[in-house]
C-alpha cells in the first residue's frame, strides 16, 4: 500500500524538480508510527523480559521505513525523466523539543492500540504510560505533541540542498531533549506541520508548500456559504484562527504552520493545495496562498 502512495507522490515531487526547484521532503507518519508502536507493544505483552521499545525509536524507524520507500521511488522517477545528476537520501532527524513545554504535563494525542482497564493500570504501573479513556471505546496511552525548537542535523541539511533530493523531519522528527551534549529521546510526537515549517524557514526556503486532501483552503467548510480561498495575508489567515474557521488536529494545524513560515521574511509563501496538483500550485494556477 505504501510503495503504491509514494509512487504518485514521487510524481509530484520531480514535477517540482522539472520545474527547476531545489526540493527537501518532508512527510507524517500517523498510521505507520501506530503500527510500529502497536508491534512492538506486542512484542513486550508476549515476550516475559522484552523491554518496553521507547516512542522516540518508533519515530527512527518510521522515518527510515517511509524514507526507504519514498526514496527509491523518486529515484525510479527520475530515471524516467532521464535526470541521472541528482542522488536522493534520507535523513534520520533529530528535532529539539523543550522538556518543559506544556504539553508533557497535560499529554493529549492519542496513539496505539486501545486497552481494557486493567491492560491500561498495568501499562501505567509498568511502562509509566499516561493512559485516558477514550470516547467510551477503551483507554489509549497519550502522549505530549510539544513544539519543535530546533532542528538537530540542520547543517547537515542545508548543505545538501540543491546537491541532493533530500526526505527530512519525517513524521515531525524525533522528538529529543538535552542535558548538556547529550540527547534524549521524549515520548512525545511532533506536528509535521509545525516541523515543516521550521525546516523550510532556517534552510532560507522562497516557499513551503503543504500537500494534502483538497485543493484549497476553506472557511464556512461544508455550509451553504462555502468559499474557497485564493489568495490571502497573514493578517486574514490569523482572522480566520481566531474564528474556528479550521478544525483541530486537521487544516487548522497547517493554516498555522503556513502562516509563521509566510510572516517569518518577506517575500516567502506559503501554499496549501492538492497533492497531485503541487506544479499548479508553485505556478499560482490552484492552491490557497498565504503572503505577508
Amino acid at each position: 500500500e505504501q510503495k503504491i502512495a509514494v509512487k504518485s507522490t514521487a510524481k509530484t515531487i520531480i514535477d517540482l524538480v522539472e520545474a527547476d526547484c531545489d526540493v527537501v521532503v518532508t512527510h507524517g507518519n500517523g498510521p505507520q508510527i501506530g503500527m510500529i508502536n502497536n508491534a512492538m507493544a506486542a512484542l513486550t505483552r508476549e515476550v516475559e523480559g522484552q523491554p518496553n521499545t521507547p516512542l522516540s525509536v518508533c519515530v527512527a524507524m518510521s522515518q527510515a521505513y517511509i524514507g526507504y520507500d519514498l526514496q527509491n521511488a523518486l529515484h525510479e522517477e527520475l530515471l524516467n525523466r532521464g535526470i541521472e545528476h541528482l542522488p536522493t537520501m534520507t535523513m534520520v532527524t533529530q528535532v529539539l523539543v523543550d522538556q518543559n513545554d506544556p504539553g508533557f504535563k497535560n499529554p493529549t494525542k492519542p496513539i496505539g492500540h486501545f486497552m481494557t482497564q486493567e491492560e491500561a493500570e498495568y501499562a501505567e504501573k509498568n511502562y509509566d504510560y499516561v493512559v485516558k479513556e477514550d470516547a467510551g471505546r477503551g483507554y489509549r496511552r497519550v502522549v505530549a505533541s510539544p513544539a519543535p525548537k530546533e532542528i538537530i542535523e540542520l547543517e547537515a541539511i542545508k548543505g545538501l540542498v540543491g546537491k541532493q533530493l533530500i526526505v527530512a523531519c519525517g513524521g515531525g522528527g524525533i522528538p529529543v531533549t538535552k542535558e548538556g551534549n547529550e540527547l534524549h529521546g521524549a515520548a512525545a510526537v511532533i506536528d509535521k506541520d509545525w516541523t515543516s515549517s521550521l525546516l523550510a524557514q532556517e534552510i532560507d526556503a522562497d516557499v513551503l508548500v503543504i500537500l494534502t486532501a483538497v485543493e484549497k483552503v476553506a472557511i464556512n467548510f461544508g455550509k451553504e456559504n462555502e468559499k474557497w480561498l485564493d489568495e490571502i495575508t497573514v493578517t486574514q489567515a490569523k482572522e480566520y484562527v481566531s474564528a474556528g474557521e479550521f478544525a483541530e488536529g486537521s487544516m487548522k494545524p497547517k493554516v498555522e504552520a503556513a502562516i509563521a513560515f509566510a510572516e517569518s521574511k518577506k517575500g516567502r509563501v506559503s501554499i496549501i493545495t492538492l497533492l497531485e496538483k503541487s506544479k499548479d500550485g508553485i505556478a499560482g494556477k490552484t492552491g490557497t496562498r498565504i503572503v505577508l
